[in-house]
């Protein structure tokens, strides 16, 4: 762990490719400016011509947001950097804030990075927050349930060194392991200022009290305590991801779009934890869920499948169970119907692309009518085969149907692609191995890769 400026920026980002350039996220807080500052340095050093853009996120949820955005806005002009500020618009939900911010803010990012062909996003975020979060979340019994904390206790490998956001954009954290009273000495060594958010200090919210907490006379061993537990817990939750990869590519086939089989070797195997995770990331990505399947439900319904035949919902997948084989596929209840949009995710499981025919279209399942008509093969019963494919999108207008990806040759008015549902919108690094292994099985694009030569399981790039 870094405590000392020395090579830090060299240490900090010497495994990173920015030949895209980098968006840095800059709040104006210590961390952030760190950031931008650290950052700059090394590009100025290394890569001169790569763009670097700082984009500060107005939330609007505080008077001085605005007025704060501003001054990141001139910091940066005063340095030669090139700033943008987003801003959060329309109404704020009620419940859920936070988690709502932060998607905006991460969507926010996303869209700034890819207006100016930058596929790498880094943020602030400390060893300090890191062992903040994981406290937190170990506080709670059940976790918070987010793309990045997920049940089992696997959310206490805390925030991932990167993360992909929408399958497009990677969301990087350099500063996991480096300590924030490190990088507030070496500001203020060059004489650089920051923002003190009030909200950091307000112990009516949980981290402000977190943080408090790490501050007391024991903060230092809860500190310690709680990094060793995130790398223990990230370590554990990569070799999971890694057995249940190996289970999907050895036992996991695809019969026909939207419909998988699985050989009843894959319910005998010996690493049951690995089955039922596979088991559970396979349901909701069949059923278009972002959380995956219950673990307690998941384990009854492996337990069963052990056992030999049945038919069961989970996840919104129809799970059948036969002699020839375990069969997943959408159960045909609350398919959407929805006017068609160009990268619009239809029901949870495809990204829709238009093409320039898509004037007064509707998006909706294909129906068991006109699955009825098609001929169809594989290595499932007929019968199976069409239940899966009438819960297929197909193009309607007026009521007529145009169009389903598969059902013949013709020019159509849109094109589909699979998603891997419960990482589609946030998928740690920590989870690589087994979305990329779902992927492969469903014929959803290729992962981005990572935009660096690696990390060690605490959460921290190789050299930081």
């Amino acid at each position: 762990m870094l405590d000392a400026e020395g090579d830090l920026s060299d240490c900090l980002f010497a495994d990173f490719d920015f030949s895209h350039g980098a968006v840095a996220a800059v709040s104006g807080g210590s961390d952030s400016t760190a950031l931008l500052f650290l950052l700059k340095d090394h590009l100025d050093l290394i890569a001169p011509a790569a763009k670097l853009l700082a984009v500060t996120i107005d939330h609007g949820l505080r008077p001085n947001s605005a007025a704060e955005a501003r001054t990141v806005a001139s910091v940066c002009a005063e340095h030669g950097i090139t700033h943008r500020t987003l801003a959060w618009s329309g109404p704020k939900p009620s419940t859920g804030l936070p988690a709502a911010a932060r998607e905006a803010r991460y969507r926010l990012l996303a869209e700034a990075a890819e207006e100016e062909g930058i596929r790498l996003i880094l943020t602030g975020h400390t060893a300090d927050d890191q062992a903040e979060t994981v406290l937190m979340r170990q506080a709670r019994d059940e976790g918070v349930r987010d793309a990045e904390v997920l049940e089992g206790g696997r959310g206490l490998a805390g925030m991932a060194p990167a993360t992909l956001y929408d399958w497009r954009v990677w969301i990087a954290r350099p500063f996991l392991g480096t300590r924030r009273a490190a990088l507030r000495e070496m500001l203020k060594r060059r004489g650089i200022g920051w923002i003190e958010d009030p909200t950091n200090v307000d112990q009516r919210f949980e981290r402000p009290r977190v943080r408090a907490s790490l501050a007391g006379a024991d903060g230092e061993r809860r500190f310690e305590e709680a990094i060793a537990r995130t790398r223990q817990a990230a370590a554990e939750r990569e070799a999971l991801g890694r057995r249940a990869a190996a289970l999907i590519g050895a036992f996991a086939s695809r019969p026909a779009s939207g419909l998988i089989r699985l050989d009843r070797d894959f319910v005998a195997s010996e690493d049951s934890a690995a089955a039922i995770y596979a088991l559970r990331i396979l349901l909701a990505t069949v059923g278009g869920v972002s959380f995956l399947a219950d673990e307690a439900r998941c384990r009854a319904l492996f337990q069963r499948l052990r056992s030999g035949t049945l038919c069961a919902t989970l996840s919104r997948t129809v799970v059948d169970a036969r002699r020839a084989g375990i069969f997943l596929y959408r159960e045909a209840r609350n398919l959407p119907v929805v006017p068609a949009e160009d990268q619009a995710i239809w029901d949870g499981r495809r990204r829709i692309t238009l093409s320039d025919r898509s004037a007064g279209l509707v998006i909706g399942p294909l129906g068991s009518a006109a699955a009825k008509r098609l001929v169809v093969e594989g290595g499932a019963p007929a019968a199976m085969l069409r239940k899966a494919l009438a819960a297929e999108p197909a193009a309607w207008r007026g009521g007529e149907g145009l169009d389903f990806a598969g059902a013949d040759a013709r020019p159509r008015p849109m094109a589909v692609a699979p998603v891997v549902s419960p990482f589609a919108c946030f998928l740690p690094s920590f989870d690589l191995l087994p979305a990329a292994a779902v992927a492969t099985l469903i014929g959803a694009p290729a992962l981005p890769a990572l935009p660096c030569r690696g990390h060690d399981r605490s959460g921290a790039w190789a050299k930081a």
